[in-house]
């Protein structure tokens, strides 16, 4: 294949819809080539703020590229065509201007109304990811929600940094050196702010912008094995939500170290809208489905959305405790076969993933009470 030819190619809509047999909703089946499709990581935004456009990952030309649906139209565009894609690093600006991502080991951003896309930084030999399909293999990345910081990880030998891009002129800080850094998020209210993930038994950090006050705000409990996974920050307060698997979710304040019960039941991959009133999430062990509830008081009761019947493959998932604690593991996991549930900007409707058909597609529900 030529590299470029196939950049800026348009696809016409591929979107259909089904009625979910459990609840009823419908479900807006977004993409149908039988390959690899799924939207950004779970707390990540598919959707630009004035949701113009959808994002998504498509395996249809044969390797990772970074596909967009014009929603007015439905039309799909194919925005990239690079061999080297680092397919979950992927961040949609919030003004719809931009998107950014990372490709062997540059951090780029790609400009929506030319398709040019500009080299924000490069880390020469580096390999932007860790080995392996999860947690800080993935190559997560983060922008800040006025679009003025990028927080990019990057593997440097035996460590890992975390980079600061400062969109408008270019400039490119370290502000961490250590053992491992995934999974970094910017504050919703606050630029100066980030958490990342660190080791499994040290999970939940954060971080000033400017490298100072790096910190652990939760240490789990040892003697329960507890596993702390799938963080995310609550809108409107300096409180992180993060799931304790399998036993449900905790609220975790960044300052004071309160901790609160949130909710009690498998939740999975959640993920909070931006007004900070209702939460999303994916289950396992067992899949009942799409779930919603309050973050707000602590939930022994959750409303059924809909059911994407994804494999949701990671046999790891199959404990009461962290599987880590046992000694080292052998994880197969891939991540397209998750739903990662999230909302849109306005709240109105939940994007997921499903390789319900044998082929991950991407998939909208529009909310009743929205």
């Amino acid at each position: 294949m030529n590299r470029g030819l196939s950049k800026g190619k348009t696809y016409p809509s591929e979107a259909t819809t089904r009625i979910d047999s459990k609840t009823g909703v419908t479900i807006r089946q977004v993409t149908g080539h039988p390959s690899i499709q799924h939207h950004p990581f779970y707390y990540l935004p598919a959707y630009d703020d004035a949701m113009q456009w959808l994002f998504f990952i498509s395996h249809r030309t044969g390797e990772a590229q970074i596909f967009a649906e014009e929603r007015e139209s439905e039309k799909l565009i194919q925005l990239t065509d690079r061999r080297d894609l680092n397919e979950w690093s992927v961040h949609p600006a919030h003004d719809g201007a931009h998107i950014y991502f990372t490709a062997g080991a540059r951090a780029l951003r790609l400009s929506m109304e030319t398709l040019k896309e500009e080299v924000m930084a490069d880390f020469g030999d580096s390999p932007m990811r860790e080995k392996g399909m999860v947690g800080a293999a993935m190559g997560t990345t983060t922008l800040s929600r006025d679009d003025k910081w990028w927080a990019v990880p990057v593997k440097i030998g035996e460590a890992s940094q975390l980079k600061i891009i400062e969109t408008g002129t270019g400039r490119v800080e370290t502000i961490l050196e250590r053992d491992t850094i995934g999974h970094p998020q910017f504050h919703p209210d606050d630029s100066s702010l980030l958490r990342y993930a660190g080791p499994f038994y040290e999970r939940m950090w954060v971080i000033q912008r400017d490298g100072s006050n790096n910190r652990l705000v939760y240490e789990r409990d040892t003697s329960k094995k507890e596993w702390i996974v799938h963080e995310t920050w609550m809108p409107g307060r300096r409180e992180l939500l993060t799931t304790c698997w399998p036993h449900g979710v905790i609220g975790v304040h960044v300052d004071s170290g309160e901790v609160r019960r949130v909710a009690s039941f498998n939740v999975w991959h959640p993920m909070v809208d931006r007004a900070g009133t209702r939460m999303v999430t994916d289950t396992r062990n067992p899949d009942i489905g799409l779930r919603i509830f309050d973050p707000r008081i602590e939930q022994g009761f959750c409303q059924e959305l809909c059911y994407p019947e994804a494999s949701n493959a990671g046999e790891h998932w199959n404990t009461d405790h962290c599987p880590y604690d046992d000694g080292p593991i052998q994880v197969y996991a891939p991540q397209h076969t998750h739903p990662h549930p999230n909302f849109s900007p306005d709240g109105s409707q939940v994007v997921f993933t499903t390789d319900r058909s044998g082929h991950a597609q991407v998939c909208e529900v529009v909310l009743e009470d929205a």
